[in-house]
């Protein structure tokens, strides 16, 4: 796949995969409104705060790893080489591991046990689809790689 279009198709993947899950979702939870709070629930707002922004930078390092490898990380259009740089070397799914972070940071921000329990969901989705659809398509597609 030229890199051009996999970019495409990654951004518009990004904006309803993660945009959806870390985006849509959490706003449906708390319409983004902010608690009343005091000192101390404003410092776990900018704890939430920087909790979101650790987690956007491995997903969207590993959208572009994917777009540099000339794929997408949409199973439908997948790159033709395991993706093992980047973030990609230190974590199996920095994507999963960053959209949750992402959620997490927002139940923070928004003091929220919903979207805690939003984050759990997801997480525990996501480790059901790895373990039982991703690596086995990835071993047989990838082998040793």
């Amino acid at each position: 796949m030229r890199r051009t279009t996999a970019a495409i198709v990654s951004a518009v993947f990004f904006v309803l995969a993660p945009g959806t899950t870390a985006g849509l979702v959490p706003w449906l939870i708390t319409h983004w409104r902010l608690p009343e709070v005091g000192a101390a629930g404003r410092a776990l707002e900018v704890l939430g705060a920087v909790l979101v922004v650790v987690g956007l930078v491995p997903l969207v390092h590993a959208f572009t790893r994917f777009v540099a490898a000339g794929g997408t990380p949409m199973p439908a259009a997948p790159t033709h080489h395991l993706v093992v740089t980047g973030f990609h070397r230190y974590l199996r799914n920095p994507m999963y591991a960053g959209v949750t972070l992402a959620i997490l940071g927002q139940a923070l921000i928004f003091g929220s046990v919903a979207l805690v329990l939003w984050a759990s969901v997801f997480w525990a989705t996501t480790a059901t689809f790895v373990l039982l659809y991703e690596e086995p398509t990835l071993a047989d597609q990838f082998g040793d790689e």
